[in-house]
């Protein structure tokens, strides 16, 4: 099989895709079993295996339109994609890793990795309350702060409100030293970190001390009326029920709602009682509330998270 790209090598494309000393034509080769020569734009494809040559070709040229669109292509997303391939087929190019986060002058913009974080991200522009259960490592959290980062930048928001319930301490955070913001930091790291990646230090800082961005334990939402925000439920498969039903009803007009968790990961003295697990129950045929789910597959962090991830699972079936 034989693939044209002429027309793309003086767009610096070709270099992209190539990789250096041709690592990603390699790393294909290797994985799909083909036999891939490259000269000039053109691409051949040979394999005793035609379906081999079917999904190298279909991926090298997905790969090549993407590239084309902006999409940054590394060591990470060339791994996922040839994964994907072996497993599910190539989705069509024109579907492809379209949905982009701006989020600012530093970064320009975020992309997906996977077929699964693209979907979340569509779902957060396109409905009011999503839910997304998936593993750690999967960005739920990192692309919730970078939606609602680029809402507010963009004047869909007001402000943007971040909790998380402190179940690691009861949510009694007096036995802590420091004033109530030094007791609940730690538990709200993850989000410091998330926002600090999209925005500058000083910018943060000025939002927060001017309420343009709140970050408090779950515990300070009781009572409140959320409009015009973009909330996030950071680490919510632990919350109780009742917690649960607290939060949900707080949103108020004009807001934008992402609950995030890991139900393989809760805390809570009895698991069943998951206010989270409850929720995508009740919450499932409603309208405009968006429930999906992230797989190991959608994991982006080290490789070994994933390998990590499906020893577990297979630990947990034998018990």
């Amino acid at each position: 099989m034989e693939i044209n790209l002429v027309s793309m090598d003086s767009q610096g494309i070709l270099s992209s895709l190539y990789g250096p000393k041709d690592e990603n034509l390699k790393y294909i080769e290797n994985s799909l079993n083909v036999k891939i020569t490259a000269f000039k734009g053109i691409i051949t494809i040979k394999s005793d295996d035609k379906k081999n040559e079917e999904k190298a070709y279909d991926l090298i040229y997905d790969i090549a339109n993407s590239i084309k669109r902006g999409y940054k292509i590394n060591k990470k997303t060339l791994r996922y994609l040839v994964n994907f391939s072996k497993e599910y087929g190539v989705k069509s190019s024109e579907n492809l890793f379209q949905t982009l986060i701006k989020v600012g002058p530093q970064r320009g913009f975020i992309q997906p990795k996977t077929f699964g974080q693209e979907t979340y991200i569509k779902a957060m522009k396109g409905n009011e309350i999503i839910f997304c259960i998936g593993p750690a490592g999967t960005g739920k959290t990192y692309l919730a702060v970078a939606r609602a980062v680029e809402a507010l930048l963009d004047g869909e928001v007001e402000r943007i409100v971040v909790t998380r319930p402190a179940v690691e301490a009861g949510e009694k955070l007096g036995f802590l030293p420091g004033d109530i913001q030094q007791k609940i930091d730690p538990y709200l790291r993850p989000v410091y970190d998330a926002l600090f990646e999209h925005l500058t230090f000083n910018k943060v800082q000025t939002f927060i001390e001017d309420g343009v961005i709140e970050i408090a334990p779950l515990a300070f939402m009781r009572g409140r009326t959320l409009n015009n925000a973009f909330i996030i439920l950071d680490e919510a498969q632990n919350t109780s029920r009742e917690q649960m039903k607290m939060f949900l009803t707080r949103i108020g007009h004009d807001s934008k709602t992402i609950v995030n968790g890991d139900i393989t990961q809760i805390d809570l003295p009895k698991k069943n009682l998951s206010g989270l697990l409850q929720a995508i129950d009740i919450l499932n045929d409603i309208d405009n509330i968006k429930i999906l789910h992230l797989s190991k597959s959608d994991v982006v962090r080290h490789e070994l998270v994933q390998k990590i991830i499906e020893a577990f699972e297979k630990y947990e079936k034998k018990q």
